[in-house]
C-alpha cells in the first residue's frame, strides 16, 4: 500500500499502523510514508540527543510535536547544531 508522503510530495510506501492512537496517529498512517517516518525518528533522536530532552517533561515533549509536525509537513525545522548528514 502507498500514501502519498507529504514529506516527499510523492507516493511512496505506507506505515503498516499508525505509529500513536488517536486522530493524530491516524492522520501520519494517511499522509506520511515508511521513509517519512524513518527520517523523522533519526532526527528526532539527534534532537534529544542534542537538546538534552527529558521525555518525562511536558515542554520537551511538546517542543517534539510541534518539530514532527513541521518536519512531516515540509515546513521549516530546529536542526541538531553540528549535524552533518552522511553521504549517499
Amino acid at each position: 500500500m502507498t500514501v502519498f508522503c507529504t514529506k516527499y510530495q510523492k507516493d511512496l510506501p505506507a506505515l503498516p499502523k499508525a505509529p500513536f492512537p488517536g486522530p493524530k496517529g491516524q492522520k501520519i498512517l494517511e499522509t506520511v510514508s515508511q521513509q517519512a517516518w524513518a527520517d523523522w525518528q533519526a532526527h528526532q533522536t539527534r534532537l534529544i540527543n542534542e537538546k538534552h530532552l527529558v521525555m518525562t517533561d511536558p515542554n520537551a515533549r511538546k517542543y517534539l510535536m510541534e518539530q514532527m509536525d513541521k518536519f512531516l509537513s515540509g515546513d521549516d525545522y530546529d536542526q541538531a547544531e553540528g549535524y552533518v548528514p552522511e553521504e549517499k
